[in-house]
């Protein structure tokens, strides 16, 4: 479970709608026709820039925002330089049926126990890599929509109810709740887009960066047993994915 997001979250809504409570009665603030307006015709102005399919998709993409187990780079080197060292003495088939803590990389080994020419092994992980990258994007650019259109939303449904609002012009006493309707709208769009939308692209966009460097560093790992280099060597290579304080301190058993 990612903490960050949870805190995170949970502390922006959580300020505002102390706030609220501080500023009176807490159902002032809810208004279902400004409801309606930005969270319904947001979301159905996001599923018309999408196709369904992907629209649907973002359930399942939001929830690494949430719940995101990372494979740690240390413990997959150790576990590369074990599986460079086996196949050094016995061969790549002495890597079949070898248990690993990542499925790529028991894809990838399946694909050099299968005896494909690197070209092919590379090919077909970077495929995979690139189809990976572009699922996250599509769930990235949903959400960038979500940011950009609620508050837009909020916006029509501040006019709609300053319309109604001078209307009825020749009431002074419902000029004041009117106007409050109103601007409701823009309260929930931005809401929406600055402490919800916009925040989970970004953390879309970590996810995606962290997982490409971890299946980068399979892919250079893969190719690097294949060719039949120094475990030794494969190690220095793949440190090169660890931040530079932690390069010199010995990797973790796997």
């Amino acid at each position: 479970m990612d903490i960050a997001t949870l805190l995170g979250l949970g502390g922006a809504f959580g300020i505002v709608f102390y706030a609220m409570v501080l500023g009176g009665d807490i159902m002032l603030f809810v208004n279902v026709p400004s409801i309606l307006i930005v969270i319904g015709g947001s979301t159905f102005a996001v599923m018309s820039k999408f196709g369904l399919k992907q629209f649907l998709g973002a359930g399942k993409i939001i929830a690494k925002a949430f719940k995101f187990k990372l494979d740690s780079p240390d413990v997959l080197i150790a576990e590369v330089v074990a599986l460079a060292d086996l196949a050094r003495k016995g061969g790549l088939l002495s890597l079949e049926g070898k248990e690993v803590s990542n499925d790529f990389l028991a894809r990838g080994i399946q694909l050099l126990v299968d005896g494909h020419d690197p070209d092919v092994v590379r090919t077909l992980l970077l495929k995979d890599l690139k189809q990976t990258e572009a699922r996250h994007e599509w769930g990235k650019k949903i959400f960038e929509s979500l940011g950009d259109i609620a508050p837009a939303m909020g916006m029509i449904g501040t006019l709609i109810g300053l319309v109604a609002m001078l209307a009825n012009m020749s009431d002074p006493k419902t000029i004041g709740p009117s106007m409050a309707v109103a601007l409701l709208t823009t309260l929930y769009g931005a809401m929406i887009a600055t402490m919800f939308a916009l925040p989970m692209a970004d953390k879309l966009g970590l996810r995606s960066d962290e997982e490409s460097t971890i299946k980068s560093l399979i892919i250079d790992a893969l190719l690097a047993i294949q060719s039949g280099q120094n475990p030794r060597v494969i190690e220095s290579m793949l440190k090169t994915y660890l931040p530079e304080s932690s390069r010199d301190e010995p990797v973790e058993e796997a």
